[in-house]
């Protein structure tokens, strides 16, 4: 998650990456094969003039699509184990200056607590998992 955290605050160098998560090369360069092989990451190579070629990281469409659950991981850690002195990061809209969150909506817009949504079973759920679906709640 260190990793994601600062690709989306638009890291993109190795060494970048392990000197921000304050991770060793060993260990940021495991991480970093692993996002790139699962998908979250791209690899794309740069050359600064007179060095060798490297390469930077990039997030693909399927990594930026984590985003929501790392603002909401935030957000709960916000909630629950800040220092008493306050949260260490704040995000913010860019445009506007209010406190970004994440909420649970439904299509229509409705604001949801787990007590409002039901699951029910899906097309691609294997056969005879039905009765492992929690039933809608009254």
């Amino acid at each position: 998650m260190l990793l994601l955290r600062e690709a989306f605050y638009g890291t993109r160098r190795f060494d970048d990456f392990a000197r921000r998560a304050d991770v060793t090369e060993q260990v940021t360069a495991t991480r970093l094969k692993a996002l790139v092989r699962d998908g979250l990451l791209d690899r794309v190579p740069y050359q600064v003039a007179g060095q060798r070629t490297r390469s930077e990281y990039r997030l693909t469409g399927k990594g930026r699509e984590l985003y929501p659950v790392l603002v909401a991981l935030m957000q709960w850690g916000d909630s629950h184990a800040s220092a008493p002195t306050g949260v260490p990061v704040r995000l913010v809209h860019a445009g506007c200056g209010a406190t970004v969150g994440v909420s649970v909506r439904c299509e229509a817009g409705h604001e949801l607590t787990p007590q409002q949504v039901s699951a029910l079973p899906g097309p691609g759920l294997p056969d005879g998992w039905a009765d492992r679906v929690l039933a809608p709640t009254t």
